[in-house]
């Protein structure tokens, strides 16, 4: 298992389109990602679960990767986090 931490710096927190754009990209890869939030989890490849977090500005995101191609995974949802929340 690999990850990261990330504080959300976007107003909008966690909000639909990005997320939409990151259950997208995830259904392609064969690992596990999991999000937690605030003692919440949820399935990164789940849209309403991803929503489910309710993340807000300022609050940390714990992203854990498990599976094959797990490390170049987190890297690429780790710049996608500082790109778009």
């Amino acid at each position: 298992m690999t990850g990261f931490d990330y504080t959300l710096k976007n107003p909008m927190g966690l909000h639909m389109r990005p997320a939409g754009m990151m259950v997208k990209r995830l259904s392609e890869v064969p690992c596990e990602v999991m999000l937690r939030c605030g003692g919440r989890s949820a399935n990164a490849k789940r849209i309403l679960s991803v929503m489910a977090l309710a993340a807000k500005c300022g609050e940390t995101v714990t992203v854990e990767v498990t599976g094959e191609n797990e490390q170049a995974v987190a890297e690429e949802l780790q710049f996608f986090f500082k790109e778009n929340f």
